[in-house]
This record gives C-alpha cells, sequence and structure tokens, in this order.
C-alpha cells in the first residue's frame, strides 16, 4: 500500500512522529491542526477566534498543496478545551465552506499540544 507524505510550508511542521498529511489512493488524511502560525511556530493569539481562523487557514493551505480545498473536505474532527466555543466554531466554518458541509464530530478535551484552545484533523477526497 503506497502512501505520500504531503509537506507544505503553508502550515506548521510537524513538531512530533507524523506528516501534515498522507495520500493514499484518492483520500488525503490530515493530522490534526492547531493555530499555530507556520512562519513563526507560535500560537496566533490566546484567544479562540483567531484560534479557530488560524486552523482552518493551516488545513486551507494542506487541502491546496495537494490540489484540493476545504470543500474538497469529506469529515472534520474538530478538538475543544470548552465546547462552550463550538459556536464560533460554526461560524468560521460557515464562513469557508460550501452547502453541503462535510461530516463532522466535536470533541471535549482536558489539554492540546502548546495551550491551543482547539485542533482540527481532517480527511479529504481528491
Amino acid at each position: 500500500m503506497a502512501k505520500t507524505q504531503i509537506s507544505t510550508s503553508g502550515a506548521p511542521q510537524a513538531i512530533g512522529t507524523y506528516s501534515q498529511a498522507v495520500v493514499h489512493k484518492d483520500t488525503v488524511y490530515i493530522s490534526g491542526q492547531i493555530p499555530l502560525v507556520p512562519e513563526t511556530m507560535e500560537l496566533v493569539s490566546q484567544d479562540i477566534a483567531p484560534q479557530i481562523e488560524q486552523v482552518f487557514s493551516n488545513l486551507k493551505n494542506i487541502c491546496e498543496s495537494v490540489g484540493g480545498d476545504l470543500n474538497s473536505v469529506l469529515k472534520f474532527t474538530v478538538y475543544l478545551t470548552n465546547l462552550d466555543h463550538f459556536g464560533a466554531v460554526n461560524a468560521v466554518m460557515e464562513s469557508c465552506l460550501d452547502k453541503p458541509y462535510p461530516a463532522r464530530a466535536a470533541i471535549e478535551v482536558s489539554a492540546l499540544p502548546k495551550g491551543a484552545l482547539v485542533e482540527v484533523d481532517a480527511i479529504m477526497s481528491l
């Protein structure tokens, strides 16, 4: 089973033993993105709205690096340290996605890497 590793400067470089994304056949598995600014590898902000926007910007750049876009995503998994921020996630997703929206799961977690408030991974079809 051949798989291709994806790496783009438009998203934070992996900070562990994983790839930004992996392509297998016509499916792209995108690793969880936290709100790091790719150029600095620092959190964009301590506030939730800019964090969510940065996460989706990182995801968009990974999608585009393999010839897709956010509307090619079949499923997002959203990890939040506080589910009260779910409305802010909905607002950002509505602004950057077209209907029909992809499938999605949302999970509250106790902590995320680097103190992030949000992380999102994705499965995309090419």
